[in-house]
């Protein structure tokens, strides 16, 4: 063997060099970008969690900023749904499905006789800029981790419908801390909050429209008094709530009702169908990571698992 070859064996390999490639390899695989932006997203969250409204809001772009350096330096594809463009129109269209949500559960409720409303007078416009700014900071953040990191790592390796279960569950866990929470509020949760943004994330594939329905769907319920997630609401209205826990959820609001669960599940079973008609839905045989192409392009493979853009995100 000569002195170069010799020379060139030792430079390139080595327990070091693949040491370090093995550790790249694991950053690089979905569990290990997954993990290191979920760490990133929440420790920003949680430094800026107590802050004044305009630190709430520099915690959310700079949680996104996060989102951006995990999935460009190290998961190494483009990043369409934290997209600019639509961004305004997604954020929108989230929104109103998440204003609807709320306002059909609630109105339900009403007419059987669980909820009753009274005008609080609390201040207008104090109530609801202190309740944007926090809910804004939460939706963005909080989709970020879901639907952003966990759903998409998850669908990478064992398909669509598995990573919609498997960040459902783990999003209905995460409610089991807060306030008056069981149970059955940690079950309703994932049913209609974490497969249901699932769903809407795979049907737009936009962080921007789940983030639209987080938002709407919290601030509603907090304007109107009833407990958000268990946490207690300083809103417009005061609530007097009248009937079982299964009728109005009971200390942990409006989210633990029957009826909001069966509302959550119908809209989330739509939303999973316009997914797979669009082709939007990622099978396990096909699921894999998918390289930086640069712009705004995203391959998702479809059911017969073929790909291309998906419609209304080239």
């Amino acid at each position: 063997m000569s002195e170069s070859t010799t020379t060139q064996h030792c430079e390139g390999s080595g327990p070091g060099r693949d040491g370090d490639g093995r550790v790249r390899r694991m950053l690089r695989a979905p569990l290990g970008w997954m993990l290191i932006g979920l760490v990133g997203v929440g420790l920003v969250s949680g430094l800026t969690a107590e802050g004044p409204g305009p630190i709430l809001l520099l915690g959310a772009a700079a949680a996104v900023g996060v989102y951006w350096l995990v999935m460009r330096r190290l998961a190494h594809r483009a990043v369409p749904e934290i997209a600019r463009r639509d961004a305004g129109r997604e954020v929108l269209l989230g929104s109103a499905l998440g204003l609807g949500f709320v306002l059909v559960s609630t109105l339900l409720i009403t007419m059987v006789g669980g909820y009753s409303f009274s005008w609080a007078d609390d201040g207008f416009f104090g109530v609801v800029f202190g309740a944007i700014v926090v809910q804004v900071a939460a939706a963005i953040t909080e989709e970020l981790m879901f639907r952003g990191l966990a759903l998409q790592a998850l669908e990478r390796m064992w398909g669509s419908r598995a990573a919609i279960v498997i960040t459902g569950l783990f999003f209905g866990l995460a409610h089991l801390g807060a306030p008056n929470a069981t149970a059955w509020s940690s079950l309703a949760i994932a049913l209609e909050a974490g497969v249901m943004l699932g769903a809407a994330f795979l049907w737009r594939r936009s962080i921007w429209f789940v983030a639209g329905v987080h938002f709407a769907w919290n601030l509603t319920v907090q304007l109107l008094g009833i407990p958000v997630s268990g946490h207690p609401s300083e809103g417009l209205f005061t609530v007097e709530v009248d009937g079982g826990a299964w009728l109005t959820g009971g200390g942990f609001g409006l989210e633990a009702a029957l009826l909001t669960v069966v509302v959550g599940v119908l809209i989330a079973a739509r939303l999973l169908s316009l997914a797979g008609r669009s082709g939007r839905l990622l099978p396990r045989r096909s699921a894999r990571p998918q390289p930086v192409t640069g712009g705004d392009s995203y391959d998702v493979p479809s059911e017969s698992g073929e790909t291309g853009l998906p419609r209304g995100v080239e």
